[in-house]
């Protein structure tokens, strides 16, 4: 092979492989398009625990002063004359002399937004200062009110929200009737005024979806437009004050909603491993046995006991005692003798053979555990027939 050919197959693989490429690249090109797809993250930081956070962005992008607390823990009476006071809290919650703490910054030119208390708990058996020194009586929940902007689809508000009634009151604004209650009314006191609502969802960031509602809440233009006609009388003169009730839910809640991926597995983990601890049970076993006080068995046991760990020497002295202390008795010539004389005599007298006496005689070895059977059977018949 030439130099010029060994040269031209690199450049032709290199040739093959770019089209290759450019024939994938013009393919995917052709076959694909780029669709753009918006999708809307969960709320984080204050958003997602301070449901006016929306409110209050709009309000500072509109050069409004505003501040927002979970709670009325501020001094009412350092209040601004034209401040305006949003509570989105249950106004029950307003003791006799805080509610008419704030009745008087109304008068005095404040603004006070609040809510009718939600829930069928909304009684005349309840205390509700504010509610009751502005003249308001409990009615039943209604149904949605129409609420139709220049511009935008057909739009229903305060769907399934408590409605309430005026006693002798005359509101400067009001939206209902005398027969099915009120959902939003505006009353004048001194040089300021009270708003009072049904419900005030519209105000919120978002909401639960209802007929005729895209539940975006303040978002959606409809809302803020309705917004901006409740937040009128003091809107760019003082503070906007937003309060909301922040309700934190409890620790073992948290965990069950958002630690499940990490305390199901472990909790599988636990219960498996206590399977494999667990004791097993198998049948029922008979009740033990009374307790028996037979002397042979606790002989016997005392016996295989020392046989099982090796102590035949202890089993065998014990034998060979035995006969020693009878024969002493019986025949004191023959017990005086030792080794083979003895074990002679003892042959003769029971007409055995000498060697097999001699071996009986003999303490056993541990080797020996085969013949222990045998000396000691011996032991206890020559014992016998003395």
């Amino acid at each position: 092979m030439s130099q010029s050919t060994r040269g031209a197959k690199p450049a032709l693989i290199t040739l093959a492989t770019c089209t290759v490429l450019f024939v994938l690249v013009a393919w995917f090109v052709h076959t694909y398009e780029r669709v753009a797809r918006r999708v809307d993250l969960p709320p984080v930081g204050e958003a997602a625990w301070n449901p006016l956070y929306v409110l209050k962005q709009a309000l500072r992008a509109d050069g409004v002063a505003v501040e927002a607390r979970p709670r009325l823990d501020l001094d009412i009476a350092r209040l601004g004359r034209r401040d305006t006071l949003v509570l989105l809290d249950d106004p029950r919650y307003l003791d006799a002399a805080r509610a008419s703490a704030l009745l008087d910054w109304v008068a005095r030119g404040g603004h006070l937004v609040v809510r009718a208390p939600p829930g069928e708990a909304f009684g005349l058996r309840e205390s509700m200062p504010l509610l009751e020194a502005l003249k308001l009586e409990p009615m039943p929940v209604g149904g949605c009110e129409r609420f139709q902007v220049r511009g935008q689809p057909p739009h229903v508000e305060f769907c399934g929200a408590r409605r309430f009634g005026l006693r002798g009151a005359q509101p400067v604004l009001a939206w209902g009737n005398l027969r099915d209650g009120y959902v939003y009314a505006r009353l004048a006191r001194g040089q300021g005024f009270v708003d009072v609502l049904a419900d005030v969802d519209f105000l919120q960031n978002g909401a639960a979806p209802r007929p005729g509602d895209d539940g975006r809440g303040l978002r959606a233009p409809t809302h803020q437009v309705l917004a901006r006609q409740v937040l009128a009388p003091n809107y760019g003169h003082g503070t906007m004050h937003l309060v909301y009730a922040t309700q934190m839910p409890s620790l073992w809640r948290t965990l069950v909603e958002r630690g499940w991926p990490v305390s199901v597995p472990l909790l599988l983990a636990l219960l498996a491993w206590m399977a494999l601890r667990a004791q097993r049970f198998g049948p029922l076993q008979p009740p033990p046995a009374p307790a028996r006080r037979s002397l042979l068995e606790h002989v016997r046991a005392s016996g295989e006991h020392l046989y099982r760990y090796r102590r035949e020497v202890l089993l065998y002295a014990a034998a060979r005692g035995a006969f020693l202390a009878r024969l002493r008795r019986s025949d004191p010539v023959a017990a005086a003798l030792s080794g083979a004389a003895q074990a002679d005599a003892l042959a003769r007298r029971f007409d055995l053979p000498a060697a097999r006496v001699a071996r009986a005689l003999q303490t056993p070895t541990g080797r020996e555990r085969r013949e222990f059977a045998d000396r000691i059977s011996l032991l206890m018949s020559m014992r016998q027939r003395l």
